[in-house]
């Protein structure tokens, strides 16, 4: 895919460029990291090194860069400054070189040209950090972080990279079936031919998880009935649909756009759970997949754990109150399974990864507790509706009182209620003015980026407005158990 150094002229089947032709928002990799003892290291390799090429050749990306990495003894072109040399890394193939990356897209990120109206991007605040208003249509960060694609900017090259290297599974937003329907959704004319990648992909043996952003009166009601239908018979080789509700925050300039009713939500329940039955008889399996979010609107109970069908979509909020009551049951000695997934409907985040988030959560922090008074679980309104119901079973477990408190998400406003859009002024706000008993805080470590939360507050900042140690715990009900005894 990336060109040998000093090639003039493309190839086929390849995207790369030469050497000196790079297009003006490329980037060279920079090292982060040097794992000690790693052949890096024992070949001097330093962080901030810039890595030009491998082989001679100047990858396009972290995909490519693996894969030329992974052979024995790879010759490195590294940059120190303004002086380039040849570094020979001594190790077999498939050995771990021992460096970590700054960047996973190395040319230019596919950026998105859709203007679709529901885009929560379009709905950010001002002065947010400019990485949050990138909008990205890539295939290749669909591989890597399970980022939905529309394939509205897809290429046949693209086509053919994907299949000779097996990319895969990659995420494809559906969102409707209709050609009119999607392409004014996405307000692209592109949005209703583009679902033929689709179809390609998909005769490729490319795995492919599907997504559907829920719109009343948009996509639902009888326009779902249709996408539905028209996914089993067209695209019944997806390996599963998520169907999930739109999010609008306070900065919505869309005057059609309107969140979910409990009534909406429980029709539009219905459909999915009739054309689940249908996959069922035809495919053996129900393709289609709710989101939490649905039910908690609805206001009825999430289905049995055997109906997702190994949580394909638990990444995008679909499973995880199911998953988090699996947890507690295994955690009381009556489950059977081991878990499939990390847990707990408190650490939904929209664009979900799939092999790794883009900036490292904190793990955990080890800030002593004052066990006079009760753990405090930091949550948004859907994790109080999952947590509510579980609450004594928790603390049972735990050994010592727990409490709820809901942080309203004033940021963004609207119905965004999930716990990984909350932002560090809003949990201040909250914990410097709960007037509850608390000896320590349980803050879920996904609405961190390393210490900073979305809005660039520091974790410091509000743990000195909370009156009682805040402990950053893994978003799952073992986190909770762990950090309410601590």
């Amino acid at each position: 895919m990336g060109r040998r150094l000093g090639a003039s002229s493309a190839l086929p089947g390849c995207s790369g460029v030469p050497v000196g032709t790079m297009p003006s928002m490329s980037a060279v990799p920079r090292v982060l990291e040097v794992v000690p003892g790693s052949p890096a290291a024992r070949a001097g390799l330093r962080v901030d090194d810039e890595v030009v090429a491998v082989n001679d050749v100047r990858p396009l990306d972290v995909i490519e860069y693996q894969q030329l990495i992974d052979d024995p003894d790879p010759e490195l072109l590294v940059r120190r400054g303004a002086a380039e040399r040849r570094v020979v890394l001594d190790k077999p193939a498939g050995m771990p070189v021992g460096l970590r990356l700054d960047r996973s897209i190395f040319d230019r990120v596919q950026t998105c040209d859709n203007h679709c109206e529901f885009c929560f991007i379009y709905q950010l605040p001002p002065g947010m950090r400019r990485s949050l208003y990138l909008k990205d249509d890539d295939y290749r960060l669909s591989f890597l972080y399970g980022n939905f694609t529309t394939l509205t900017r897809f290429t046949e090259l693209d086509l053919a990279r994907v299949v000779e290297e097996r990319l895969g599974p990659l995420y494809v937003s559906i969102h409707a079936t209709d050609p009119e329907v999607r392409a004014r959704m996405l307000r692209n004319p592109r949005g209703a031919t583009s679902l033929r990648w689709l179809r390609a992909l998909l005769d490729h043996g490319i795995e492919i998880h599907g997504q559907i952003v829920l719109c009343p009166g948009v996509n639902d009601g009888p326009v779902l009935e249709r996408t539905l239908a028209e996914t089993l018979l067209r695209y019944e080789g997806l390996a599963s649909v998520g169907i999930v509700p739109l999010g609008l925050s306070r900065y919505n300039r869309e005057p059609r756009l309107r969140v979910h009713t409990p009534d909406d939500a429980r029709r539009d329940l219905e459909i999915v759970h009739f054309w689940q039955e249908r996959a069922l008889e035809r495919l053996g399996r129900r393709l289609f997949h709710a989101s939490d979010e649905l039910y908690l609107v609805a206001g009825l109970p999430v289905p049995a754990s055997e109906t997702y069908e190994g949580f394909p979509q638990h990444e995008n909020g679909i499973g995880m109150v199911r998953a988090l009551y699996d947890e507690i049951d295994r955690m009381e000695g009556r489950g059977h399974a081991p878990p499939a997934v990390t847990t707990g409907e408190w650490r939904s985040v929209p664009a979900a990864p799939a092999l790794g988030y883009r900036a490292p959560r904190t793990a955990g922090s080890a800030a002593p507790g004052d066990r006079r008074g009760p753990a405090v679980i930091v949550t948004g309104r859907y994790g109080r509706s999952a947590l509510e119901p579980v609450l004594d079973r928790l603390e049972a477990l735990a050994g010592v009182p727990l409490r709820l408190l809901e942080v309203e998400n004033r940021f963004f406003g609207g119905n965004t209620g999930v716990v990984g859009l909350l932002v560090g002024r809003d949990v201040r706000d909250a914990l410097a003015t709960d007037g509850g008993p608390a000896g320590r805080y349980l803050l879920p470590d996904v609405v961190l980026s390393g210490d900073r939360f979305l809005d660039d507050v520091e974790l410091a900042d509000v743990a000195a407005a909370a009156r009682a140690p805040v402990v950053v715990v893994p978003t799952s009900a073992v986190g909770i158990v762990d950090g309410a005894r601590r």
